[in-house]
């Protein structure tokens, strides 16, 4: 009985399986229908799915895909889909995407009427008046994100037999911009590390600028991470704190990310200074401190909120006048420092923990194409080395 209403077929052993099930006929056309859901897992998990698809056909509680709208469906992938298979933070990311904007717009839409021309007139009217404070349009690369987890969840559709196609599919994106960092040099550096030598983030600043880290790898750094006599940082994981206060520690998300960080000589300097102070201050306040304690934390020795983190950095950088300098922008100051200095940009890859070589290339190209005349400077002198008094060629 079960084998003629439904069956499993094996994508890949122990991994992915596709479960096909036999619906009711459909009334309006008198064809026959099929559900497909895609199950990655075991071999048990897809023989589960197969029960419980068959039961609410039985019971009749099968979404039906005509009855349902753009709305219903997302939050449905964010709970089904979303939330077991991704990180919290992601999942945040995205429950915010959909409940502000996807919802707003196109909930009320039947999910089989979403049409590939009203997906493209989203990303416009998003372009032009997304912002709900009413300063006008998002960015590109905000639209661009929307985009993806459009995408994404109409693949899940089909996946579970909502959709035949992918509505999101063939629509142009905005061209994508690089968010605007204010450039800025080692003197403006040495100010802003001046102005709060006395703050207690200047560590973690120093390291920041010495580094190259994220701001979430540097949260996430424990004591075990760190390796003062081999003067190396190891990246494991990192940290993250979501809307409702709830931190969470995730592994990098390439294995570009989990890197080895070589420490210069004033930072690991700075670093043993530093952890002195925090087993002595553990000692006053008696709280815990060992090698699986946060390098940078409260006195309490729980998480600094990343946001303050900024904040405080904003406040310095602003009062040693290179206002709008981010904290983020530590890391390009330091790329760009490596970078002045001819390393290859396939070391400042691995440094960064840059996915691709590309990537490092992409973000600095516009420094790369200025170091192009110190490059060529010395080429004449090297190659067309036969010239007249004056330093012309002698031939023309």
């Amino acid at each position: 009985m079960r084998r003629s209403r439904g069956h499993i077929q094996e994508k890949e052993k122990g991994k992915r399986y596709v479960v096909v099930v036999s619906q009711p006929v459909d009334p309006r056309t008198g064809r026959n229908r099929q559900k497909w859901v895609t199950v990655r897992g075991t071999r048990q998990d897809a023989e589960k799915k197969l029960t419980d698809l068959l039961h609410k056909i039985d019971t009749d509680t099968l979404p039906n895909p005509s009855k349902t709208t753009v709305g219903t469906y997302l939050e449905r992938w964010l709970s089904d889909y979303a939330t077991p298979n991704l990180s919290p933070r992601t999942v945040e990311g995205y429950r915010t995407i959909v409940k502000n904007h996807l919802v707003p717009t196109l909930g009320n839409i039947g999910l089989q009427k979403l049409t590939t021309a009203r997906v493209a007139q989203y990303y416009r009217e998003m372009l032009q008046h997304g912002r709900h404070d009413g300063r006008g349009g998002l960015s590109s690369t905000t639209v661009r994100q929307h985009a993806m987890v459009l995408h994404k969840a109409f693949e899940t559709a089909i996946q579970w037999g909502l959709l035949s196609r992918n509505p999101a599919d063939k629509v142009q994106l905005p061209r994508q911009t690089r968010p605007e960092w204010h450039p800025f040099d080692d003197e403006d550096i040495r100010r802003l590390l001046k102005a709060c030598s006395e703050h207690r983030l200047y560590p973690l600043f120093q390291f920041a600028i010495g580094t190259g880290m994220r701001r979430s790898e540097i949260m996430g750094l424990r004591w075990c991470d760190i390796d003062l006599d081999r003067c190396a940082a190891y990246v494991t994981r990192s940290l993250h704190q979501l809307h409702n206060k709830e931190y969470v520690v995730r592994p990098p998300k390439t294995n570009a990310g989990k890197r080895t960080v070589m420490l210069t000589p004033d930072v690991v300097q700075m670093l043993r200074r530093y952890r002195a102070h925090r087993e002595a201050h553990a000692i006053v306040m008696e709280v815990p401190f060992d090698e699986q304690s946060l390098v940078f934390c409260n006195d309490d020795g729980s998480h600094i909120r990343p946001d303050y983190v900024s904040a405080v950095w904003r406040k310095y950088a602003k009062k040693v006048g290179i206002a709008g300098v981010r904290f983020h922008d530590a890391r390009h100051f330091h790329a760009t420092m490596l970078l002045k200095q001819n390393v290859h940009p396939k070391v400042v890859q691995a440094r960064l923990g840059h996915s691709t070589i590309s990537v490092t290339l992409d973000t600095y190209s516009h420094l790369l194409q200025g170091m192009q005349a110190e490059a060529i400077k010395d080429f004449d002198q090297l190659v067309f080395s036969e010239r007249d008094a004056n330093g012309a060629s002698q031939r023309y």
